[in-house]
């Protein structure tokens, strides 16, 4: 594993613009490789995350380059040999849903770490609508049988956008309604783009803040191009930085502001963050700004409930702002986060803890006693195969004078290559 060492103590000044957002990235090629039709997708994240699910559409005879997408019309070609997703969870759960109606068999592997990640949320109502699996405890290598789709009413245990998009994908193949219910809104950007692509069905939000989708099969989505945002997610790494590192003021440009993706940026506000949102438009059904970021003195705050899933991969940084805010501040209802790349928990700690930072483990969260940054330590962590521990890292010793350390830091590859680029552009 590669070691990534960093001198911090530097201000991030100017303007960037943040490689795709990753989460629409693999929707844009996969949607449009199963749609009538030919689409251009731009501004894709070039990452190995994103270059998986590329090699996976191709295996399954899918016509894709530079960003040029021929659809199936509804129909992919059995793949000759195993599907390998990498290190790429969204490759692998989506593409579940998506061959699931079709009449192929197929085996989905992935790297150490994605073996390691469950597929049972997945898995679990996409048999209810009729797919077979095999395979060691739901997780990878997996057997799809694919075939025929009856649609039916599924409430799902956890608000996720991976599984509601498997099975919408799996549902616009089937037969009959489908009536899909996730406790609480997960990101949207699945919804936003089927609209888009000319699919028909209805969302409605209960009292509770239910959400439901009704969605009536077979239905064909129709080829659109795609002008690809900058990732949120990845944003969140300068959000932070421009708020902890002193004398910091930058703007990141064309950054994607869904209101289902900005948790993070109402926790930093709600911390005090100084963020302003500027040239706000729309971009192909999706919201997009501007960001600009200065530093600023944070306060403690809590996260969890419904806020969870709109900012769920952006804890372990916004762990980082939490050390740098004076007082207690509390995450709960992320038992996912220990499902994720890496347990997000025991090694977002791990960070905190290196640098000296008081922290208390719980079963779905934790809690972290802010101090100043003159008594951190430089952090020093291996972060496995984990992409945002590594970058939390590596935010986390900006502020600071002395050497940060990372193990493992070539993990950021595979969603945010040009991560340290853009870092030393800020710092010039």
């Amino acid at each position: 594993m590669s070691v990534l060492r960093l001198l911090g103590g530097s201000p991030l000044t100017g303007r960037v613009r943040i490689p795709g957002d990753k989460s629409i990235s693999h929707r844009a090629l996969m949607f449009n490789a199963f749609a009538s039709g030919d689409a251009t997708v731009s501004g894709i994240l070039e990452s190995e995350d994103v270059a998986a699910t590329t090699r996976c559409l191709q295996q399954l005879g899918v016509e894709i380059a530079d960003g040029h997408i021929r659809g199936g019309a509804g129909i992919l070609s059995p793949p000759s040999q195993a599907l390998y997703c990498g290190n790429s969870g969204t490759t692998m759960r989506l593409l579940l849903g998506l061959l699931a109606g079709q009449k192929l068999e197929a085996t989905f592997t992935g790297d150490a770490s994605l073996s390691r990640r469950p597929m049972a949320r997945v898995t679990t109502p996409l048999k209810m609508l009729g797919a077979t699996f095999s395979g060691p405890h739901d997780r990878a290598p997996l057997n799809l049988h694919g075939g025929r789709i009856v649609n039916c009413t599924i409430t799902s245990t956890v608000a996720s956008a991976q599984v509601k998009t498997a099975v919408m994908l799996a549902a616009i193949q089937g037969r009959g309604t489908l009536t899909y219910t996730e406790p609480a809104l997960s990101r949207d950007h699945t919804e936003r783009l089927l609209a888009a692509m000319g699919v028909a069905f209805d969302r409605t939000i209960d009292e509770t803040g239910g959400h439901t989708i009704t969605l009536t099969g077979p239905q064909t989505p129709k080829a659109v191009d795609v002008d690809v945002p900058g990732d949120i997610s990845s944003a969140a790494f300068f959000l932070v930085a421009g708020s902890i590192v002193e004398g910091s003021d930058l703007t990141l440009e064309h950054v994607g502001v869904n209101p289902s993706r900005t948790g993070v940026i109402d926790v930093l506000r709600r911390m005090g963050a100084d963020i302003t949102l500027l040239n706000e438009r729309d971009v192909g059904g999706e919201p997009v700004a501007d960001i600009r970021v200065r530093s600023a003195v944070l306060g403690p705050t809590d996260i969890n409930g419904e806020l969870i899933p709109r900012l769920v991969d952006e804890i372990p940084v916004l762990a980082v702002a939490m050390a740098h805010a004076r007082g207690e501040s509390r995450v709960g209802d992320a038992s996912e986060l220990r499902v994720k790349e890496s347990d997000r928990i025991g090694t977002t700690l791990g960070i905190l803890k290196s640098m000296g930072v008081r922290t208390h483990e719980q079963p779905d969260g934790f809690s972290v006693w802010g101090m100043d940054s003159d008594d951190m330590n430089p952090p020093a962590v291996d972060a496995g195969l984990d992409h945002r521990i590594a970058m939390a890292t590596l935010v986390a010793g900006l502020p600071l004078s002395g050497e940060t350390e990372v193990v493992g830091a070539d993990a950021i590859n595979s969603s945010f290559p040009n991560f340290m680029d853009l870092v030393d552009q800020l710092r010039a």
